[in-house]
């Protein structure tokens, strides 16, 4: 907190608030609301009745079934909940309603607080299009661009490449980068799909793509009296998809100078659209020009990423939005506000990012969380929904928690995160907790050299080739402690997994499993195994592993080794998911089917769209051929590895 802060003597703060939201900025939020002594009301779905949300807040009120329109996207099961609680205000979090005006409307109509900006301000800055246009008017800098009904008209006359968004959005949900302009209705088409699924409104704006980017945005806090500070910026360039994925406090880019101005430049953002409580004014910068950058939106809500600003400024953003919406005056000034250390943030989603081969690499996942180790500590912080037994499925964000580390400086942050991540233990659920510790410690990272296409370009040097030999090892090692008799006594020789063989040389014991493909495994070190965790020695190296039920886990990386049995799979019919077939790469639902059983296709043809964790995948064609079967029809649910369609080589309809 700034030094020369004085809080108010006299404060006047709720008594209940309602926590419109779930998952980890729930728990966050019921976090400060209990430091500050109010009651909290969470709400949850059917899916949720049981989440680590629910059972830490005061109370909490079922909104409906699973499915987040019938739930958390329900204005009128809200209200109602706010209703039966007594609650005052509302924390809409981030997500789902937070920067809904007509939500902000109807809680206001409702006798609540919303705590959040005004509802003027939210439709202002959630329209990107009248965004960009007040804040031009107000002396901010914006990234050339066009916009509907003359999008493509508007894309040609820019050049490749452009980056297509949608009006209504945020959160990188529905961008798309064209760098080839003859792909661009087709983008635009995937593009106003995603925009109509995630926003309700699939009108999209057009930009020129900066070159090299780096997105860093600005903090903004307001109260009700006029005052607008803001507090300094975040880097958000490390992305995969325009979504992020690590987030740093302060940017490395920036001098004092230019600091100063993109934080001025936020202030007025702000302040053209009457902005009150915490915000955040987000600017492209070309890297190798830092002095000229461009505001691309204003995120009317707190960010994902908020937590390093906490930790360089010590201030809690969520006390600070309960205190403005009751309120409160800022008791601080510009110049009270100071940078001091460094933080950074790494997001742990629920995705497959564990080997290359198998092209599933960054696509979501799920299961039931079986073991959980979240890192703390000296510096590290962890907000997480989490909890042992947690199911993760796909209805909605698959960002699980995020890991936060603290240092007087970036080399310390960047060293105590890697360490963080290396300790963080989802099993059950593949994550991409592994991957980012090994991000941050790419050469370019490290020496702050970042850009928003880094992460794509350097993703398969950061993904193993194939699964370690040690985890196979481990495998065994459990399998072999489960075959070996216990207690004490009398020992049948024929019960001991040794190989043994009446009158002939002894057979190594060996086991079938897969992780990705299946293999044949024959154990050859030493092991140790307990009930949750197994070590192997291998080659004179020691590897320890987390175990439950049949997930492994080490650094962050997770493997499910199954038994594999080759006589079953062939007897099953296991040959149809050959090369011409095509497979539900995680679970979801068929939202696009662009084919008929006896259509002609060509390699990499679109055949379907599959949705998931509000992400798109595109099933595209693996060889030029005849679609032979088609077994989904729009709006199917369907699980990892369904066959979908079955494609026959060209050669072979001859």
């Amino acid at each position: 907190m700034p030094k020369t802060v004085e809080m108010p003597k006299t404060v006047r703060m709720f008594e209940t608030v309602l926590v419109a939201n779930r998952g980890e900025i729930a728990v966050r939020v019921i976090r400060t609301l209990r430091s500050l002594g109010v009651r909290s009301v969470a709400v949850f779905s059917d899916a949720d009745a049981d989440a680590r949300h629910v059972r830490e807040a005061d109370t909490a009120v079922r909104i409906g079934p699973a499915p987040a329109a019938e739930s958390y996207l329900s204005v009128e099961r809200l209200l109602e909940a706010a209703a039966r609680t007594g609650a005052q205000a509302v924390h809409p979090g981030y997500g789902f309603l937070a920067e809904n005006a007509a939500f902000a409307r109807a809680c206001a109509d409702a006798g609540l607080v919303f705590i959040g900006p005004p509802a003027d301000a939210i439709a202002l800055m959630g329209d990107k299009i009248r965004a960009k246009e007040t804040v031009e008017a107000a002396g901010v800098p914006v990234v050339p661009g066009g916009r509907d009904p003359e999008l493509a008209k508007a894309a040609h006359e820019l050049g490749a490449p452009v980056l297509l968004k949608p009006s209504a959005g945020g959160g990188g949900k529905g961008m798309r980068l064209v760098r080839d302009l003859t792909l661009l209705d087709d983008e635009i088409a995937a593009a106003r799909r995603e925009a109509r699924a995630s926003f309700g409104d699939d009108t999209l704006l057009v930009e020129r793509w900066v070159d090299p980017p780096r997105h860093i945005e600005i903090q903004v806090l307001a109260d009700g009296h006029g005052n607008v500070v803001h507090l300094g910026e975040r880097e958000c360039s490390l992305q995969r998809r325009h979504q992020k994925v690590v987030e740093e406090a302060p940017s490395v880019l920036l001098d004092e100078a230019t600091r100063a101005a993109m934080g001025e430049a936020a202030v007025q953002a702000a302040r053209s659209c009457g902005y009150a409580g915490a915000g955040t004014v987000e600017f492209i910068v070309p890297g190798n020009d830092p002095s000229s950058y461009y505001f691309m939106e204003m995120n009317t809500r707190l960010q994902v990423e908020h937590p390093v600003t906490e930790l360089v400024t010590g201030l809690d953003l969520v006390e600070w939005q309960l205190r403005v919406a009751a309120g409160e005056r800022l008791p601080f000034g510009q110049e009270d506000i100071t940078l001091t250390g460094h933080a950074i943030e790494a997001r742990i989603c629920a995705e497959t990012v564990s080997v290359k081969e198998g092209a599933r690499g960054f696509l979501p996942s799920g299961g039931t969380v079986l073991k959980l180790n979240e890192p703390s500590g000296d510096g590290i912080r962890t907000d997480s929904g989490l909890s042992e037994g947690t199911e993760v499925g796909s209805l909605y964000d698959p960002m699980l928690s995020k890991v936060i580390a603290y240092g007087p400086d970036r080399a310390t942050a960047l060293r105590k995160l890697r360490a963080a991540l290396a300790d963080t233990v989802t099993l059950g659920v593949p994550t991409n907790a592994g991957f980012l510790r090994r991000l941050l410690a790419h050469p370019a990272v490290v020496a702050g050299e970042l850009d928003t296409g880094l992460v794509e370009r350097e993703a398969d040097s950061l993904i193993p080739d194939a699964v370690p030999e040690e985890v196979y090892e481990a495998a065994a090692a459990v399998r072999l402690d489960a075959l070996r008799p216990k207690g004490e006594g009398w020992t049948d020789p024929f019960s001991v997994p040794s190989g043994w063989r009446l009158g002939g040389t002894p057979k190594p014991v060996g086991f079938h499993l897969k992780v990705t493909e299946p293999v044949e495994y024959v154990p050859r070190g030493s092991h140790t195994v307990t009930a949750d965790q197994v070590a192997v020695t291998l080659d004179g190296v020691r590897h320890t592993f987390r175990r439950a039920g049949d997930w492994l886990g080490r650094d962050g990386d997770a493997w499910q080794v199954r038994d594999h049995d080759p006589v079953a799979a062939s007897l099953s019919g296991a040959d149809r998911s050959g090369a011409g077939s095509l497979t539900a790469p995680m679970p979801g639902t068929v939202t696009v089917v662009k084919v008929a059983v006896g259509d002609q296709v060509t390699a990499g043809q679109s055949l379907l769209v599959v949705e998931a964790m509000k992400m798109e995948h595109v099933v595209s064609a693996p060889h030029a051929g005849t679609v032979a079967e088609l077994d989904v029809t729009p709006g199917a649910t369907v699980a990892m590895d369904q066959v979908l369609a079955v494609v026959t080589p060209a050669e072979e309809d001859q």
